[in-house]
C-alpha cells in the first residue's frame, strides 16, 4: 500500500502532490496508511484501495457505497460488451453494485455492426451537458482531450456563424505523447498497419491518428453536416498540446470578409460569458509549459497567432439565371468572399484542462445520485 501512496504522491509532470496544492514547503499530506485494511488518507479524506480483483463485475462496488465509478484504466471502453465477458467489461462495474459509471475516455467499439446502447452518452461539460439523462443514462464517455478542447474552439464559432456558413474544417493536435507509445524502439506486432507506434516517444515526431473528429459529431451534431478532418502528430513532451484549426467560411457579398480581429473577439465574448472558465482567450505568447496545471480552461486562445486569409470566387449570372440579356446587362456579377481562418488553442491534456473537467461532470452526475 506504501507503494501506491508513493506512485499517488510523485508525478513527474506535476510534481508532489503536496507541493502542487501547497508550495514547495509543504508537508506530506498521504497519512494514515494501512497495510492490512487497505486504508489510507490524502489531505484529510479518508481513501480505501480494493486489491481483490482486476475484473470489473468482481469489485464489490455496492459493498462499500460507491455509486460513481469513474472508469480511468483504459481498458473497459466498450458498452457493448456484456458484463460477465471473461476479459471484462465497463458493465461489470453495474453489475457490482455500482448506479452510473463515466469513462475517462471515448467509446471504443470493434464491431461496428452492433446498435449503440440506448443508456449510454457522450458528454463535454460546457458543450452538451444538458444530453445526459439521470434516468436513462448508466454509462458516460467524457470524451477525450483533445475532443474537449476542439469542441470549445468550434462552438463560439459556430454559434456565431451558424453550419451553413462553414465550408469545411479541420485540425491537427500537436499533442505530448501518451502511455501507449513506446519508450524505446521495439519490434512491431504481427500484423501492425502504423509502424510507427513501436518507435521511440522519447526522440521523435510520430503522426498517428485522432478520433476527435468522429466524436466531435456526437457532442454537436451540426458538425457532422460540415467536412471535416483530423490529424495528430506526437512530440516528446509529457503534457501541453496544442490544436492548430483551419476553418473555411463563406461570407454575404455585401459584407466585410472575416478578419482576425471578428475571430478574436467571438472568443472574447466565448470566454467572458462562460462563467466556469472553460475557455480562455489570451494575448500573450505562450510555450507549451506555459499552460501546464492551468487549472479550469479546456481551451487556451492564442489570439496573438490568429489569421486569416480572404479569396474571391466570382459567379457567372449568365450560367445560373434564365432571363433576358438586358435584365442580365444591369445585374453584376457577385464576388463570394471564402475566408480560412487559422486559431491556435492550447490545453493541458491531463490535469489542468482534461481531469478538470472530468471532476466538474462528476460532480454534476454525483449531485443527481445523492440527492
Amino acid at each position: 500500500l506504501e507503494d501506491i501512496a508513493l506512485y499517488i504522491e510523485k508525478d513527474s509532470t506535476y510534481g508532489s502532490i503536496h507541493h502542487y496544492l501547497y508550495g514547495c514547503t509543504a508537508q506530506r499530506i498521504i497519512t494514515d496508511i494501512n497495510e492490512q485494511s487497505g486504508t489510507m488518507k490524502i489531505d484529510g479524506v479518508p481513501v480505501t484501495v480494493l486489491r481483490e480483483s482486476r475484473n470489473p463485475k468482481n469489485i464489490p462496488w455496492g459493498e462499500h457505497g460507491v455509486k460513481i465509478v469513474v472508469e480511468a484504466t483504459g481498458k473497459f471502453t466498450n458498452p457493448t460488451v456484456p458484463f460477465d465477458a471473461a476479459e471484462g467489461s465497463v458493465r461489470g462495474h453495474l453489475e457490482g453494485g455500482a448506479e452510473k459509471v463515466i469513462i475517462s475516455a471515448p467509446f471504443k467499439v470493434k464491431d461496428k455492426n452492433i446498435p449503440m446502447p440506448s443508456d449510454i452518452v457522450t458528454v463535454v461539460m460546457g458543450i452538451n451537458e444538458e444530453e445526459y439523462d439521470h434516468a436513462r443514462h448508466q454509462i458516460v464517455s467524457g470524451a477525450s482531450c483533445t475532443t474537449t478542447c476542439l469542441a470549445h474552439m468550434v462552438k463560439p464559432l459556430l454559434d456565431y456563424f451558424g453550419p451553413e456558413k462553414i465550408i469545411s474544417a479541420s485540425m491537427d493536435t500537436v499533442h505530448s505523447c501518451t502511455g501507449t507509445q513506446e519508450v524505446l524502439d521495439r519490434l512491431p506486432n504481427a500484423g501492425a498497419t502504423d509502424l510507427r507506434k513501436s518507435r521511440s516517444v522519447l526522440n521523435n515526431i510520430i503522426l498517428t491518428t485522432t478520433g476527435a473528429a468522429k466524436t466531435l459529431g456526437l457532442v454537436i451534431p451540426e458538425m457532422n453536416r460540415i467536412g471535416f478532418m483530423a490529424e495528430s502528430v506526437r512530440i516528446p513532451v509529457t503534457t501541453g498540446s496544442l490544436i492548430i484549426l483551419v476553418i473555411t467560411l463563406r461570407d454575404e457579398p455585401d459584407r466585410p470578409p472575416v478578419s482576425r480581429e471578428l475571430i478574436n473577439s467571438i472568443y472574447q465574448e466565448a470566454a467572458r460569458k462562460e462563467k466556469r472558465g472553460y475557455i480562455k482567450y489570451t494575448d500573450e505568447q505562450n510555450v507549451s509549459s506555459d499552460i501546464i496545471g492551468l487549472i479550469g480552461p479546456a481551451a487556451i486562445i492564442e489570439g496573438h497567432e490568429t489569421h486569416t486569409r480572404t479569396a474571391y470566387i466570382s459567379l457567372d449570372i449568365k450560367k445560373l439565371v434564365k432571363v433576358t440579356p438586358e435584365a442580365l446587362a444591369e445585374v453584376p456579377d457577385p464576388e463570394i468572399p471564402i475566408t480560412n481562418a487559422v486559431i491556435y488553442g492550447w490545453y493541458d491534456n491531463e490535469l489542468g484542462s482534461y481531469t478538470n473537467m472530468l471532476g466538474d461532470l462528476t460532480v454534476k452526475i454525483a449531485s443527481m445520485v445523492y440527492q
